[in-house]
């Protein structure tokens, strides 16, 4: 059966729509989750739906805690993710209000955990295509139907922050041939990876970033007033999204459900029996 979590962003607090919703606490050995999850039916669809920033924009995203929010949307029984996130544009022809289906991403993080596995359990899964591409089109598909501007494939760099980038480090990312810029989608698809749940990203651009000329270097302020627009788009991309899309869990194309399938390299005999214990939802298909 197919349970599709949201990822909601900066803007994104809730889903309009959802039957029989409520707010509720998910538990994971990892920590506290951003936030309460939200739980609810949207067109026959079980959906699961988690703040990032919790409700209120509490957390920022050095602090979020990706490890309890994916763990926890496992043990939700969560098959899809689709990451809802704002972001800045290294392209001139992707300009705010624009959405893109990302299907790459470069890692410029350093203060996250970056894995559920490490010292006593070592996992090394691939990410070589870090987004499954029947959930990416199918999402494509219904921004298309709805009359979004909407792109198809493109890199997302991931910065540390809070802070935005500087002249020179815009103009780096641009070099090489990043199309969007922001700060939460890692190692939030590492994580989504490890756990065997596919995960597709909408980047809704609010800016251009600090790079182009005719433009003012980003401020909230500024991002905020688009923002408003791309959140009620984005409402109106799950509400399409929720209509069409499987019932039926599908095998991913890519095999993001089977990632673990040829990550574990640690000895069973050498497997540290608390990590072990820890990763009862996120591996326990390969561990039991």
């Amino acid at each position: 059966m197919t349970v599709l979590g949201i990822l909601g962003g900066s803007g994104v607090y809730d889903i309009a729509g959802l039957k029989n919703a409520e707010w509720r606490r998910v538990a994971s050995p990892f920590g506290e989750t951003s936030d309460e999850f939200l739980f609810g039916v949207l067109d026959g669809l079980d959906v699961v739906f988690v703040p990032r920033h919790g409700r209120g924009h509490r957390h920022s995203p050095t602090s979020i805690n990706y490890r309890a929010n994916i763990d926890a949307l496992k043990r939700s029984g969560v098959t899809d993710i689709l990451s809802l996130s704002a972001c800045g544009s290294l392209r001139e022809d992707l300009p705010p209000g624009h959405f893109v289906v990302v299907d790459q991403f470069i890692d410029r993080t350093f203060a996250r955990e970056k894995s559920f596995f490490g010292e006593g359990l070592v996992a090394h899964v691939s990410m070589a295509q870090p987004t499954c591409n029947r959930l990416a089109q199918a999402v494509h598909d219904c921004a298309q139907k709805a009359g979004f501007p909407v792109k198809f494939g493109g890199t997302y760099i991931a910065m540390e922050g809070p802070q935005f980038s500087s002249l020179a480090e815009s103009k780096l990312y641009r070099s090489w041939g990043c199309d969007v810029i922001g700060m939460t989608n890692m190692p939030e698809a590492k994580l989504a990876r490890e756990a065997e749940i596919c995960y597709a990203t909408v980047a809704m651009v609010t800016d251009y970033d600090c790079w182009h000329d005719e433009h003012a270097a980003v401020d909230v302020a500024s991002i905020v007033a688009v923002m408003k627009d791309n959140t009620e788009k984005a409402q109106r991309l799950v509400a399409h999204l929720a209509r069409n899309f499987p019932r039926q869990h599908p095998a991913c194309p890519i095999g993001s459900d089977r990632a673990l399938d040829v990550a574990l390299i640690t000895a069973p005999e050498a497997r540290d029996a608390s990590l072990v214990r820890k990763l009862d939802a996120v591996a326990g298909r390969v561990l039991s």
